[in-house]
């Protein structure tokens, strides 16, 4: 076995970030094939940090671990040629005219845009902000983060010169060039997904300055090197920076080890589903099913549905171990298994459970009103999600085959939900087909993947995706036959839950 190349990617999800080194290597001699081997070489927290009435990402103790991680790589042995950065969409920094950062960046669950979607649709209008945009209307988009500050007076708008998200802001502090990934680009909701140009027009109308974001680069390209400044803090050689699908969810579609574009569920605190498109879907129904279109690698669009996903059980585990109950996820899993099947189920995509805080004691009172049994321990809480969780997936895919004119034969998850192998099997019962799951490292894998096609060893996405098979070794979930009833009764009663909501929308409860 040789090895071909070596290159480093960083991960940065909302709780933790990783390094990993990915190795491509000749399998038995020239022509016999080829695979991917990724090691993890540096791990480290993600803390919100809250001052005052403001939650925050910690951006330079970031960018201080990613340079660990760069420095680990080498004192492990490795000496990658290039590195890729993604993280989560829609949070930005921004720069002044000298190019410094201006404050700490906000994150995502920063209260300051309680009030701006309402504001927003009430001066634009839902449909046209959808035409407009692509995206469904997430609390958190970059839009209402900065149309929020500028209701606020926020100073910091008056002196930015240049907006980065939070992965090209990365990029920028190791290597000083200024660029907006193009995956990344397509999840602030100002970027217009059919005439592919930033919506200036937008902006202006939203009192947002037009002119703040660097013109999208497409995944893959390379942008630059380390700095001399970083390469002599950490005695490094310059290595390539390659501007990846630095939207995780798209570098996790980017390793979906699929020969034809799949039907995808990205499951970490976020559950991301998707099918992968050759361009957005822009109609009246993907809007009314809150859908969304994002770019992705390789020149598609996924049409995607932004699902709360095992943050509803994160929060959960917390609550129970700041009472003092220590539970790991393979002990509620196991109380889970011994709990009742549906007994109560809950609209995993209620606002209520968007904010931290109380999140048992939520559960219970959405099942106290809607006249279901209430979930009294920790195995009830936790099947009560699983099970609404795999419901919930089984009313995407059927939403989402109906706007594509699609149908797929099963579901590929990817990511660190899919550890739970109660929740992967829960959703192969649910939507009654197959279910591969795997990779779990979906997101450093794509990102991987991509580096690794930017350097000309693979030609194009599908390539990549082919060497993604033969590098990973999905798990594969059948439905069980004889439960088939008892699910669809199941989601009978979800659905009512649906109609309930859609009946509470239209009277304005």
């Amino acid at each position: 076995m040789s090895i071909i190349a070596t290159v480093l990617a960083f991960d940065i999800g909302a709780s933790s970030g990783r390094a990993l080194v990915g190795q491509l290597t000749e399998i038995g001699g020239s022509g016999q094939g080829r695979k991917l081997t990724v090691t993890e070489v540096h791990r480290f927290p993600n803390q919100a940090v809250q001052v005052g009435k403001h939650l925050h990402w910690d951006i330079l103790s970031l960018f201080q671990e990613v340079k660990k991680g760069i420095r680990a790589a080498f004192q492990q042995g490795y000496s990658p040629e290039a590195f890729g950065i993604d993280t989560w969409g829609v949070d930005f920094g921004m720069l002044d005219a000298n190019g410094e950062l201006i404050g700490n960046p906000y994150h995502y669950r920063d209260p300051q845009t309680e009030e701006a979607v309402n504001e927003v649709l009430a001066l634009i209008g839902k449909k046209e902000l959808f035409f407009q945009s692509g995206l469904q209307n997430m609390p958190f988009n970059t839009l209402y983060q900065l149309y929020a500050m500028k209701k606020a007076a926020s100073p910091k708008l008056d002196i930015a010169k240049t907006l980065l998200l939070t992965p090209d802001l990365l990029l920028y502090l190791l290597t000083g060039r200024k660029v907006c990934e193009f995956t990344m680009a397509t999840t602030t909701q100002l970027y217009h997904p059919d005439k592919q140009v930033w919506n200036d027009a937008l902006m202006s109308r939203l009192g947002i300055p037009p002119g703040l974001f660097p013109d999208p680069v497409a995944p893959g390209t390379r942008i630059g090197e380390l700095s001399e400044e970083v390469c002599r803090e950490l005695r490094v050689p310059p290595i390539a920076a390659i501007a990846v699908a630095s939207h995780d969810t798209e570098s996790a579609v980017a390793a979906i080890p699929a020969s034809v574009a799949p039907a995808y569920l990205v499951c970490g605190t976020w559950s991301i589903f998707g099918m992968e498109q050759s361009g957005p879907v822009l109609s009246e129904e993907a809007m009314e099913h809150d859908f969304s279109n994002e770019g992705g690698a390789g020149g598609t669009y996924q049409l995607l549905k932004n699902i709360m996903g095992m943050w509803i059980l994160q929060e959960c585990k917390r609550e129970w171990e700041d009472d003092g109950q220590s539970v790991s996820y393979t002990e509620l899993v196991e109380a889970a298994r011994k709990a009742e099947p549906f007994r109560s189920l809950i609209r995993v995509e209620d606002p209520r459970f968007y904010a931290p805080g109380d999140m048992p004691d939520k559960i219970r009172n959405y099942c106290r009103e809607h006249g279901q049994p209430v979930p009294e321990n920790i195995g009830a809480i936790t099947r009560c999600i699983l099970e609404s969780l795999a419901l919930t997936y089984r009313h995407a895919l059927e939403h989402a085959e109906e706007l594509a004119s699609s149908h797929y034969p099963g579901l590929h998850m990817v990511g660190g939900g899919i550890q739970n192998e109660l929740l992967c099997q829960l959703t192969a019962n649910a939507i009654g087909r197959t279910v591969w799951a795997g990779p779990v490292e979906a997101s450093a894998i794509g990102n991987l993947l991509l580096q690794l096609t930017a350097m000309g060893h693979c030609r194009d996405l599908q390539e990549a995706r082919e060497l993604a098979k033969a590098s990973v070794d999905p798990i594969i979930y059948e439905p069980e036959a004889e439960s088939r009833r008892s699910w669809d009764a199941a989601y009978q009663g979800f659905l009512q839950l649906e109609e309930r909501h859609s009946q509470a929308k239209v009277s304005g409860q």
